[in-house]
């Protein structure tokens, strides 16, 4: 097993047109997101360089910049390690996460339409398969985009940006979770479309908040693998 824990074949080549610095950014980012490189993961340059087919500079401008964002730890003469959050973190995060998700579910639900409503029920659906299915990556991809329908249907521009700022990390700490909120948490989604649908502001609120609690008590109890 490679340090960088990435068997061969399973990231593609980075095509070079564009800018290769901010790809390769992206790249990485997202491999921390859906944690193929787990939290403590020894980051090393040459494999992740090999891994994404670029130069070591590339790799090591990003791994600083995901040390700036708090993403990855680098230590003096050991190397870059994928941080591991701590519950304060989690629970500072989470905790915004459910102040700006209750505040857009009461506008969605107060300016709700059809088209909305439907989006919701479609997005659902495929959580629903996807749970079914035993999905896990597709349910925690599904599971952000209908909470960005969310937030998108409350058309306030300032409370989409901040959550977009906080969307990445949400999605680092559901994903370890994401199998054991399962069919629950797209039962809870079915009770926000109801709310959002009846234009019950209050209830939306409720629903949301409940939701979100449930997501961050499931993280601090997981199972630690």
């Amino acid at each position: 097993m490679l340090s960088a824990g990435l068997p061969h074949g399973t990231v593609p080549k980075l095509e070079r047109p564009g800018p290769l610095r901010e790809r390769v950014y992206e790249a990485l980012l997202e491999l921390i997101i859906t944690r193929a490189l787990r939290p403590g993961q020894h980051l090393v340059e040459s494999e992740l360089a090999g891994h994404l087919g670029v130069s070591r500079q590339p790799v090591r401008e990003a791994l600083q910049r995901l040390n700036t964002e708090g993403w990855v730890d680098l230590r003096p003469a050991q190397g870059a390690f994928v941080h591991e959050p701590t519950k304060e973190e989690a629970d500072q995060l989470l905790s915004v996460r459910t102040l700006l998700e209750a505040e857009a579910a009461r506008l969605a639900a107060a300016g709700a339409d059809e088209a909305g409503i439907a989006e919701l029920d479609g997005l659902c659906a495929r959580g629903e398969q996807a749970v079914e299915n035993d999905d896990v990556d597709l349910a925690v991809a599904v599971n952000a985009a209908f909470h960005a329908r969310v937030m998108a249907m409350a058309s306030n521009v300032v409370l989409a940006e901040l959550a977009g700022q906080v969307d990445r990390r949400v999605r680092w700490y559901y994903t370890p979770v994401a199998r054991q909120r399962g069919k629950q948490s797209w039962i809870e989604h079915r009770e926000l479309i109801a709310a959002i649908a009846a234009h019950d502001e209050s209830g939306a609120v409720a629903v949301m908040r409940a939701h979100t609690e449930h997501t961050r008590s499931t993280y601090h109890h997981r199972e630690h693998n």
